[in-house]
């Protein structure tokens, strides 16, 4: 971690994560980029949908491949800082000359053959399915369905544990104690998700929070009783009620169970998360 002189108030708790000697890379590869327009929290009639979006620096967007169809040995060309994620992403050149990026673990370097399949080795970097890989191995970019690519575990310093195997699914314990069920044909890639000091920086000040696109967030206590349930009162109030509700009168916060309990994936989850303070 960086961190900086305080020669103003903003400064002297703001710390960074250091990219030297990680990052090999300044400029991305075009051919894999793309432009255009963030969605910043609207939908397609252009309301807002998601609050506290909006602005932020412009972006390239990296093509990043999270699907696992290409099983032809690869080489880490470059090591890259993404906008668009926590994690550092990989530049990999495979045997047949194609370029693609793809989300690295942090132990893997430039130079270093990334390969796929059930014949690959048990090391860092190596993609295959669930099926292949030893109970107890740490993984990351997880499948949900076969051959639709990773959706979970992709954020920097994440891995998920692989915990048990039986009736072909696999046991996979989440970042956030969770136990839940998988296909065991589903794929995933060995080791942690690359950047894990991504969550030890420290913004400083409301300024880069409005680079990275972050809005102002007003507290619903400081709202009338119009506008929130915990609005209003002569005074600084207390939000009167015994549980923390939205805007919209909905439980959130506090350790508060939010999930449906019609939702279609609850005959998958093994173990529910821990909440509270004591979680870990």
């Amino acid at each position: 971690m960086k961190k900086y002189r305080p020669y103003t108030k903003s400064r002297r708790h703001m710390t960074t994560v250091t990219f030297k000697g990680k990052v090999t890379a300044t400029e991305p590869h075009k051919a894999l980029t793309t432009g255009g327009k963030r969605g910043v929290g609207r939908n397609n009639a252009g309301r807002i949908t998601v609050r506290h979006k909006g602005g932020g620096h412009k972006r390239l967007f990296r093509d990043v491949d999270f699907t696992y169809k290409k099983i032809v040995p690869a080489v880490v060309e470059s090591v890259e800082y993404d906008p668009n994620r926590s994690g550092f992403i990989g530049l990999l050149c495979y045997k047949d000359g194609e370029r693609r990026y793809a989300l690295i673990p942090k132990s893997v370097t430039v130079g270093a053959t990334v390969l796929s399949g059930a014949e690959a080795p048990v090391t860092p970097g190596s993609r295959m399915a669930l099926k292949d890989m030893p109970v107890g191995s740490f993984i990351y970019n997880v499948e949900l369905k076969p051959g639709n690519g990773g959706k979970i575990g992709r954020s920097a310093g994440v891995y998920i544990e692989l915990i048990a195997r039986s009736n072909g699914y696999a046991d996979l314990k989440m970042p956030s104690s969770e136990v839940r069920k998988v296909l065991d044909t589903c794929w995933a890639t060995l080791g942690e998700v690359s950047n894990d000091e991504h969550h030890l920086r420290t913004i400083g000040k409301a300024g880069r929070s409005r680079w990275l696109g972050i809005r102002p967030t007003v507290r619903g206590t400081a709202m009338n009783p119009v506008d929130h349930p915990h609005g209003g009162g002569e005074g600084r109030q207390g939000r009167g009620l015994r549980r923390a509700k939205s805007a919209w009168g909905k439980p959130t916060g506090k350790g508060q169970k939010t999930r449906s309990p019609k939702k279609y994936s609850n005959h998958l989850i093994v173990s529910r998360r821990k909440v509270g303070k004591r979680s870990k």
